[in-house]
């Protein structure tokens, strides 16, 4: 789950991250209001889930109310695009407003896990403010890693070595020092999958401030939270993904044209590979769980079937828990209820799996039945592609 960075901003302040003062609002009126209450010059920035604000349009400096305002019109309403945006943008529905800052340098720090060494690495760089990937790619020497220990944590030297490793000295220092410490706290303590400040500025006059904010919450864990479960806007996510929490599908939509319904996130995986690998793009991911009832198969294929870039179904499961003839009385409930006219090409091994296909064979339905799950795949790619297959 994400939140906006005004959101981030606000949760970060609890914890003791130093961030500037201001304010959300949703119409050009209100930014004005904020920009008289903070004084001097403020920034207007964009609160969609995306990076790139700048380069679109979305984030404006402002000298005085007046001006504010004028840059909130030009913000509020438009259909922001950048790299991390579907093609058509984003909505914005509301602004940041915050105090300038007289930046000095733009730093860069982030926390998440490496799932390789199995804890959690802290990363800097002296060259924050850009596109972080774009710097570890051509100067991969500027970005520090500091790997934490599983039980006690970041160690007060890891956090002090970053600092340095940073430039930072002085008052500074012991800001950046503090600031890293603060920030690992929250992220373990909010069970974050990521915390990214970029940029992260040593001002003119000596602070160090979180000038940006990116927060992603771990979605397991979101039951230990439910303030930051509040903070979620449906909004910013696809409809389709939105739909499927709802029934507990774990779903990721995606640009192909050959859905995907399988059981276990690893076979789910294989099974996108093994598409792609037959010459066609898959559509999403979903699993649908070891316990998937025939109501979350139906709507499975309710979401599947609604997304218009769908050519063809591919099924492809291994009864385990989740047993094969419990998932062919599901597929059969759901495809005769909804009028399916997709072709669905369905690959089954497991419990019960001879059962299931009797079941399937005997239900009268046009299913196309694979012998593995590279027969699938192909027949799959094949069925999306053909000319005569309509919705």
């Amino acid at each position: 789950m994400k939140v906006h960075e005004y959101q981030a901003k606000r949760l970060l302040r609890e914890f003791g991250v130093p961030v500037p003062d201001g304010d959300v609002a949703d119409t050009p009126a209100r930014v004005r209001g904020i920009a008289e209450r903070l004084g001097g010059t403020v920034v207007v920035k964009a609160q969609v889930h995306a990076g790139g604000r700048g380069k679109a349009g979305g984030i404006k400096v402002a000298d005085g109310p007046a001006a504010a305002e004028a840059a909130a019109k030009q913000i509020l309403g438009m259909r922001l695009k950048t790299p991390q945006t579907p093609p058509e943008g984003i909505l914005v529905r509301s602004v940041w407003v915050e105090q300038a800052s007289a930046i000095d340098r733009e730093l860069y720090l982030s926390m998440t896990l490496d799932r390789t060494r199995s804890t959690h690495v802290v990363m800097a760089s002296p060259a924050g403010g850009m596109d972080i990937e774009e710097v570890a790619e051509r100067t991969p020497e500027k970005i520090l890693r500091e790997w934490t220990h599983p039980a006690l944590g970041l160690a007060d030297f890891q956090a002090r070595r970053l600092a340095f490793g940073l430039g930072l000295g002085g008052d500074a220092l012991k800001q950046g020092v503090g600031l890293i410490r603060d920030l690992f706290r929250f992220y373990l303590a909010r069970d974050c999958s990521l915390a990214e400040i970029n940029p992260l500025v040593v001002t003119r006059d000596g602070r160090v401030l979180a000038l940006d904010a990116k927060l992603n919450f771990d979605d397991n864990a979101l039951y230990r939270h439910q303030d930051v479960v509040e903070l979620r806007d449906v909004d910013e996510e696809d409809p389709l993904d939105v739909e499927a929490s709802k029934y507990g599908l774990n779903y990721i939509k995606l640009d192909g044209d050959v859905a995907c319904m399988v059981n276990g996130a690893g076979l789910a995986m294989a099974t996108m590979d093994i598409v792609k690998l037959a010459g066609g793009e898959p559509a999403n991911f979903l699993d649908v769980g070891g316990g998937a009832s025939p109501e979350q198969i139906e709507n499975a294929f309710r979401i599947l079937s609604s997304d218009p870039g769908v050519k063809a179904i591919f099924i492809n499961v291994f009864g385990g828990i989740l047993r094969v003839d419990r998932l062919a009385e599901g597929i059969i409930a759901a495809v005769r209820k909804l009028g399916l006219n997709l072709p669905v090409v369905l690959r089954a091994e497991g419990t019960n799996v001879e059962q299931g296909k009797k079941m399937l064979a005997d239900s009268g339905l046009p299913l196309v039945m694979a012998a593995d799950m590279g027969d699938g795949a192909r027949k799959a790619v094949e069925l999306a592609r053909r000319p005569t297959n309509t919705r």
